[in-house]
């Protein structure tokens, strides 16, 4: 327990010094030296320790319970975002109309027996807690699946809570130093209602830029000077012994596996499906593993706009209902890659499109994924008709090798059973080995080239980079907008596109066209309608290495090129 502490306070202290963090220190800094003041130099200030206080319990609790309450509430992905940002944006005008801002710290006013201050602070500190969003690193990926997924014990607790207080430490000592230069400088006292003023504004200030996503450029226009520490601390065995984020001792036996391998094995009980949400061809018959016993099962874990997902796809349909009879149950875990893929709409939409008829089941908060040690799209494992896992395999492809096990567990221990006939006809997908790997399309990801260096979230235009396209890599032209997970065309605007692979696929969202040329001509166009899916826009039956160019109608958002 005692390692367990030291890291979470190390990466909390790492965090709090990153470059991430920086749009927050105007906030601590002007916030607690523009406080008002009750006229006694001698008396100790605890605005920033309530403040910081405030920050750290928000977001101890948002990373632990978060995904929970936000999932039994119903509400969307990003509530607590915007929950900050009016908190903000409230004390903030608190600050600047000095009536409302006592309005607001009437609810708080039996605090001052305990803290020597009134409770205004604390909410300033919430509201900040809900928007701190720090760098992500080893502990805090830790932290963020064991919250995801419900398994909050008490090392989770522990390491949450030891990387608060590290992150707190330095932030503290920022809003200390704002709150010491307003009672030590006579030109803070002498202007205490303007100096509030100017705290209010940047409280606002702030508040419309992280409606704007305007704190990311500032990240990312400033070096990343703690990355080589990050790094060592991520791989440092201590530090991946201790924080053993997937392991369980429901699941550690999983590792007696070897993905990929030709012969069945004992890989130890099959873990329960958790966390689960709606579920698709079951007719309100929801399986569970448990009434499953007597049948072998395969868990196919996938996400919808996985293009390797949706080749895998067909065989496993094929297999499902080849074997039902003989006694497989085929049950497809989805769990969501992108936002947009955990809407249970969408998801629908690709199952009756791709014809998919077994069972199917939301995984949007990856519990079952994680319960698993999953890493991967797509992700088979075989479970035996005793519950037992016995064989996994990872990525696509091999298919006559995981038909050959599921019948070999169909007619173990002597069970009479009389098989069809194989229905796997191509043993592998034939692959090139030195395609392009799946580009992503967002502010935050490798692959872009162009100018400017980086993508941003207001609409603006950008320009090809001269000469030729580097290979594996794309380029913007025209006015673009772009997000953490994808970008929206506006008016003129164009990819570039250099990859080497048979075929590629595009997903879009949103009703217009993409018109594909070759070598300056109009080759084909593409047309998008409705909810974000996958489509074909370059069909071959070669390798090729070549750049092609895309044309956009306005309005249009495209997440990923996937190449095969």
């Amino acid at each position: 327990m005692t390692t367990l502490i030291l890291i979470g306070l190390v990466g909390g202290l790492i965090t709090s010094v990153s470059p991430c963090v920086l749009p927050m220190l105007p906030i601590v800094f002007f916030a607690t030296g523009a406080a008002e003041q009750d006229n006694q130099p001698n008396k100790r200030n605890w605005r920033p320790v309530i403040i910081i206080a405030g920050l750290a319990t928000a977001f101890s609790i948002i990373m632990l319970l978060g995904t929970t309450l936000l999932s039994l509430l119903g509400l969307p992905d990003d509530f607590l975002r915007w929950v900050g940002v009016v908190l903000l944006a409230i004390v903030g005008l608190g600050m600047l109309v000095p009536a409302l801002g006592h309005l607001l710290e009437r609810p708080f006013y039996r605090l001052p027996k305990v803290t020597g201050t009134n409770g205004g602070p604390f909410l300033l500190g919430l509201g900040l807690g809900t928007l701190y969003v720090p760098c992500a690193g080893p502990v805090l990926a830790a932290i963020t699946v064991a919250g995801a997924t419900g398994e909050i014990g008490l090392r989770t607790v522990v390491l949450t809570v030891a990387f608060a207080i590290g992150a707190s430490v330095p932030l503290l000592v920022f809003a200390a130093a704002g709150a010491n230069i307003r009672s030590r400088i006579q030109a803070f006292r002498s202007r205490a209602t303007a100096f509030r003023t100017i705290g209010g504004v940047v409280l606002l200030a702030l508040a419309v830029g992280l409606v704007f996503n305007l704190p990311q450029v500032l990240q990312r226009a400033v070096p990343n000077y703690t990355a080589g520490v990050e790094q060592k601390i991520a791989d440092s065995k201590t530090v991946q012994g201790a924080l053993a984020p997937y392991e369980t001792e429901e699941n550690k036996q999983l590792s007696r596996c070897t993905p990929g391998d030709d012969e069945l094995a004992d890989c130890g009980p099959a873990p329960k499906l958790r966390g689960t949400g709606q579920w698709f061809n079951t007719d309100g018959d929801d399986p569970t593993l448990a009434d499953l016993r007597g049948r072998v099962v395969l868990l196919d874990f996938f996400a919808y706009s996985c293009i390797n997902c949706q080749r895998d796809q067909p065989y496993i349909e094929k297999w499902s209902k080849a074997y039902e009879d003989a006694g497989l149950t085929v049950i497809g875990v989805h769990s969501p890659e992108f936002a947009f893929e955990k809407n249970a709409g969408n998801l629908a939409d690709s199952l009756k499109k791709e014809g998919t008829s077994y069972p199917v089941v939301q995984d949007n908060d990856l519990a079952t994924w994680t319960a698993y040690r999953n890493r991967y799209w797509p992700a088979k494992y075989l479970i035996d008709r005793d519950g037992t896992v016995r064989a996994i395999t990872f990525g696509e492809g091999h298919y006559d090798r995981t038909e050959s096990l599921l019948r070999q567990l169909l007619t173990e221990d002597g069970q009479k059973t009389d098989l069809p006939d194989p229905v796997t006809d191509v043993s592998d997908p034939g692959l090139s080995s030195d395609r392009t790997p799946e580009l992503y399309l967002a502010d935050n990801r490798p692959g872009y080239v162009g100018e400017p260096r980086y993508l941003e979230s207001k609409a603006r235009r950008y320009a090809f980079v001269d000469g030729k396209q580097p290979q594996n890599t794309y380029g913007l032209d025209g006015q673009w907008s772009a997000t953490n997970e994808s970008i929206t065309a506006g008016k003129g605007a164009q990819v570039r596109l250099h990859y080497k692979a048979k075929n590629v696929y595009h997903v879009l969202e949103g009703k217009g066209t993409v018109t594909i040329s070759r070598n300056g001509r109009p080759d084909r166009t593409v047309k998008a309608d409705g909810s974000p899916n996958l489509y074909p826009i370059v069909e071959s039956d070669k390798v090729s290495d070549e750049t092609i160019t895309l044309t956009y109608s306005p309005g249009i958002t495209a997440y990923t090129f996937t190449f095969g």
